[in-house]
């Protein structure tokens, strides 16, 4: 595990530099939209490609599952989990907030999480029972005690209700909460892990997005909802994670907003 949690840190890196220079020259780019409010650009493409190569040369036994191409299956029991470019639409707008991310999944369950922001060169990394760290630092996650004692990050996207997302807001509005959007789930979780959000709740995330920041947050003494690694893969599902001081009124908020 020791092996393939420094990498995850050094394909995660290598993956930022590649995704940093498309961000550089990115009126250059070819973009698609794949559906309302998803775009996918040839860098989300071709950092997604270096990175399996990177996998595939390190751990050939080991299976992938990416966002932009088909999944290998595993012949070892570990799978790479990858977003190359979670944010797109940030990136392909110029916005400075976006990221790359890796998890390891092995046993259902997330074994490492990378997440690699290269605009502001940090890299946040975990490992089940290692705890977590922010460049090579100890991360820990402040015990918030009040919904108004900080940010709350959450998302959209067009496979959920907007009646259940205006819910949310609303009830941390009501609380004299503040909610946040960035468009990078992944991001979010990140600085949940970091403090610098109280929280993240989102009805519906893809694994790529959200199970490494879901362990990072984990193992800097945040707290997140149990789930099944392998399900997550195959469906997604919701995600709150937060300080641990709020966590139980994060899930209060989301049971009432999107259902039990």
């Amino acid at each position: 595990m020791n092996s393939r949690s420094q990498s995850a840190a050094e394909i995660a890196k290598s993956g930022g530099e590649l995704a940093l220079d498309y961000f550089r020259r990115v009126g250059s780019l070819d973009i698609v939209d794949k559906g309302l409010q998803d775009f996918v650009s040839e860098a989300d493409q071709n950092v997604e490609l270096h990175i399996r190569q990177l996998i595939e040369h390190a751990y050939p036994e080991d299976g992938i599952i990416g966002e932009e191409h088909a999944p290998k299956p595993s012949k070892s029991g570990f799978h790479w989990v990858i977003d190359p470019i979670d944010g797109t639409t940030n990136f392909v707008n110029s916005i400075p907030a976006w990221c790359v991310v890796i998890a390891v999944v092995k046993d259902d369950q997330t074994q490492i999480g990378v997440i690699c922001d290269p605009i502001h060169d940090e890299v946040f990394h975990a490992v089940r029972g290692d705890g977590a760290t922010l460049n090579g630092l100890p991360l820990i996650c402040p015990a918030g005690t009040a919904v108004n004692r900080g940010s709350i990050g959450t998302g959209y996207c067009s496979r959920v209700s907007k009646a259940n997302t205006l819910t949310l807001i609303s009830m941390v509005l009501e609380q004299d909460g503040v909610f946040h959007r960035n468009a990078s789930g992944a991001l979010s979780l990140a600085y949940t892990a970091a403090g610098r959000l109280i929280g993240y709740v989102e009805e519906h995330m893809n694994a790529w997005d959200c199970i490494a920041g879901q362990l990072i947050i984990s193992e800097a003494g945040g707290r997140v909802e149990h789930q099944s690694a392998d399900q997550m893969i195959a469906k997604g599902g919701r995600v709150v994670a937060g300080s641990a001081g709020i966590f139980d009124e994060l899930i209060r908020i989301a049971d009432t907003a999107f259902g039990d």
